[in-house]
């Protein structure tokens, strides 16, 4: 396969299933190049996650602890502090991040919050990290005064492939999570946009799920692919506790992202929940395949993370390094 300069947004799932279905050594040396023809090597941007706004999500979310259908034990909180908020981002600076990332557990932000948040973003920013921020639907309006204030990334994951969507999540349309995708890029922000496997779909739904992102009308700057953390009280992971269905195979995890770095030859890919019970070996696998972003730190949202120590102790062994800029290198020209 040739690219071009301009990326394809014309895949068909055919071609998706054919990339997928190459041999495992061929798939990634490909991958790899594809990678260091976009990116700087042994480059890996580091981003940290906060939870502003934690439980009591209205949406019934299969996978999520937070959502209000969920029986994890989670109780829902307030809205974060700024000022807490701003600490923390402090925290994540000194820590080496380059991107401090927002969550909150909502359908769609309120009105009466809107000013919090915007005035979250202008501090995180004011301290020279880009800055993301994750709080469900989007209206026109709010995407706008979000960028105003500051917002580089909005992030609003599809999930999974169109067919396999309904088992996973009854309270928002596919379209629904679309339309917030297309106010967020009428803002002038960035798209932040993926999903979760290993939720019992088929290597048919990992395809779909790729088509989605990769036919979107430009493709996302950053593409998190998560592996399901199974939490009990969630349905999906009940059902991989119970051994309904398995956890993904980290080969084929690894296929995974190869083929979303083939796909989406300059959006960062970025190794996100689930990288905590990975194996050093399939990590480095997943970044000899293009991934070049992850989360660092000991929790996620409200799941553990491989932490710093772990991090570090990786980098150094592979000879990574975390990228330092804050716009990631490009080593072709376009």
């Amino acid at each position: 396969m040739t690219l071009s300069s301009h990326d394809r947004t014309d895949w068909t799932r055919a071609e998706i299933a054919g990339i997928f279905d190459r041999p495992f050594l061929d798939l990634v040396s490909e991958a790899q190049a594809v990678h260091r023809r976009w990116h700087a090597p042994n480059e890996v941007q580091l981003s940290t996650l906060l939870s502003i706004k934690t439980g009591g999500c209205a949406e019934d979310c299969g996978y999520c602890s937070q959502s209000a259908f969920a029986k994890s034990g989670l109780k829902a909180e307030k809205l974060m502090n700024v000022d807490a908020v701003l600490a923390s981002a402090a925290e994540a600076k000194a820590a080496g991040s380059g991107r401090f990332c927002m969550g909150a557990a909502w359908r769609e932000p309120k009105e009466r919050d809107m000013d919090a948040l915007c005035t979250m973003v202008a501090g995180v920013k004011a301290m020279g990290l880009e800055t993301c921020m994750t709080l469900g639907m989007l209206t026109r309006e709010q995407s706008e005064r979000l960028a105003a204030a500051g917002l580089d990334y909005y992030n609003h994951n599809l999930d999974t492939s169109p067919e396999h969507y309904g088992e996973i999540i009854t309270t928002r349309t596919y379209q629904e999570r679309l339309d917030t995708l297309e106010n967020v890029r009428a803002s002038g922000m960035s798209v932040c946009c993926g999903g979760i496997v290993g939720m019992g779909e088929t290597r048919e739904d990992r395809v779909g799920f790729l088509h989605a992102l990769a036919t979107l009308p430009a493709h996302p700057e950053s593409v998190p692919i998560n592996a399901l953390v199974p939490v009990r009280g969630t349905v999906r992971g009940d059902s991989m506790l119970a051994g309904q269905h398995a956890k993904i195979d980290d080969i084929e995890f690894v296929r995974t992202v190869a083929v979303a770095r083939i796909l989406m030859p300059r959006s960062m890919v970025r190794l996100s929940a689930g990288r905590e019970s990975m194996s050093e070996s399939t990590q480095a696998l997943c970044f000899l395949a293009g991934a070049n972003s992850i989360f660092t730190g000991d929790k996620l949202l409200t799941t553990g993370n491989a932490g710093a120590g772990a991090d570090a102790e990786l980098f150094a062994k592979l000879g990574l390094r975390a990228m330092t800029s804050e716009e990631p290198a490009r080593v072709a020209a376009e």
